[in-house]
């Protein structure tokens, strides 16, 4: 009897998610389970940002909470809105490259990685 119940509440949980996947994708959602809730950027390519200056150092961030690449498209893209500032982030290695042709503060780049809903582990030249 205690096997027949397992087996019940073990159907009703897969069911469940089942319906919550088709739910989700019906509704438009690319990324189930991404923290943005789905309705981050997307996987599309992004063009390279070129600088308008000559590269005059890098700095590496690395971040975490990023599952996929909709979160990889969401950080680049926040991080290259800032003036000055290339980026290349890499999800396998949970981290970003900026390149910068000015000075640019720790605290603005952190600001940007936390603006796409991610947190900063470390930044270092």
């Amino acid at each position: 009897m205690t096997n027949v119940i397992v087996v019940i509440i073990l159907l009703i949980l897969i069911g469940g998610a089942v319906a919550y996947l088709i739910k989700a994708k019906k509704s438009g959602v690319k990324c189930v389970g991404c923290p943005a809730g789905g309705s981050c950027l997307g996987s599309k390519k992004t063009a390279r940002k070129k600088l308008n200056a000559p590269v005059i150092g890098k700095k590496t961030i690395e971040i975490s909470g990023m599952h996929c690449a909709h979160c990889v498209t969401s950080v680049a893209e926040s991080l290259n809105q800032i003036e000055g500032v290339r980026a290349r982030v890499d999800l396998s290695k949970s981290s970003a490259v900026v390149s910068y042709d000015r000075e640019i503060q720790d605290d603005i780049l952190k600001n940007a990685v936390e603006k796409a809903g991610f947190s900063v582990v470390s930044i270092h030249v």
